[in-house]
């Protein structure tokens, strides 16, 4: 990791792997993390010949998968800085990939033999990949976060999304946290001075898993937890993928028509919620790209003098 020392706080420096579903439907989710980065000292650079993470041909076709991964992990290592992820499949993706190519030599240098001959690039296994949300935790750890605090958030009661994509591979992620009882997230909202929801099927999958083969099934699992999250009286849910984004923010008005039972509820990325504990502008965090308005959450929000 590489660190700069010369101003205050210290700027620590990360590649961003923004990945396919980010810059075409989250722009809100980028703004927000550059912004909040920005603020905490987090430099974020760029790498424009990044390409997808391999995800989407996983199942079908394993060595392309990792091939597509390990193409980008290149890249990245070429930059020297650890890489983070906005996308929890990205993160997954890369990770599971990473570990597989470091661990497995044969592997490695077939994958480095094809690398080569076809895009130029070798891979030797030093990149580190976290995802932005597990960065931010640091953050907590050293209380950097705490330290630039500018709004009061207590009146605020949110839910916590996780996804399944956020604690898997479990053969990696579980030395970070239970996969089965993750604290993460709900340790982040706290971080902001709002109060972390707890409701039932807290860890249920939002659905997008099965949007293209059974849409119906898809649109009743979000709102199976939309329904929770009411019971419980929550302002809004926060989450950290994009994918689940589409299923609870882009398809909720669907779900009401569908389900005949109305909603409203705002969906916020984390990034969105810390900035405004960070008394930065709902406008600079993208929240008018939220197609769920955040109106009357907003009006909870009490700004500290300075």
């Amino acid at each position: 990791m590489k660190n700069r020392t010369e101003d205050s706080p210290q700027k620590t420096e990360y590649t961003l792997f923004l990945g396919c579903t980010v810059p075409v439907r989250a722009l809100n989710y980028e703004i927000s993390a550059r912004k909040v980065a920005g603020k905490l000292g987090l430099q974020l650079s760029d790498v424009p010949d990044f390409s997808c993470c391999g995800y989407p041909i996983k199942s079908v076709h394993r060595y392309g998968y990792l091939l597509m991964a390990a193409r980008n992990l290149a890249l990245a290592e070429k930059k020297g800085l650890p890489l983070c992820t906005l996308c929890s499949a990205c993160c997954g993706s890369l990770t599971e990939a990473n570990h597989e190519i470091q661990e497995d030599e044969k592997l490695r240098e077939q994958i480095n033999r094809d690398l080569f001959e076809w895009v130029g690039l070798q891979y030797e296994g030093k990149i580190q990949v976290t995802h932005f949300t597990r960065i931010l935790r640091e953050e907590i750890v050293k209380k950097r976060i705490a330290a630039q605090i500018q709004a009061d958030l207590s009146s605020l009661h949110v839910a916590p999304h996780y996804g399944c994509h956020y604690t898997k591979p479990t053969s990696i992620y579980g030395k970070i946290e239970d996969p089965e009882n993750p604290k993460s997230l709900d340790e982040l909202i706290e971080a902001t001075g709002a109060h972390s929801v707890q409701y039932e099927d807290k860890l249920q999958c939002c659905g997008g898993g099965v949007l293209a083969i059974d849409e119906q099934v898809a649109l009743a699992m979000s709102q199976r937890k939309l329904e929770h999250i009411r019971a419980e009286r929550a302002d809004a849910m926060v989450l950290v993928c994009p994918f689940c984004n589409i299923m609870y923010e882009g398809n909720q008005r669907k779900i009401e028509k569908v389900f005949q039972k109305e909603y409203k509820l705002p969906i916020l990325y984390y990034p969105q919620l810390l900035g405004l504990a960070l008394g930065i502008e709902p406008d600079e965090l993208g929240m008018k790209m939220n197609r769920v308005k955040a109106t009357e959450m907003l009006k909870k929000i009490n700004r500290r003098s300075n």
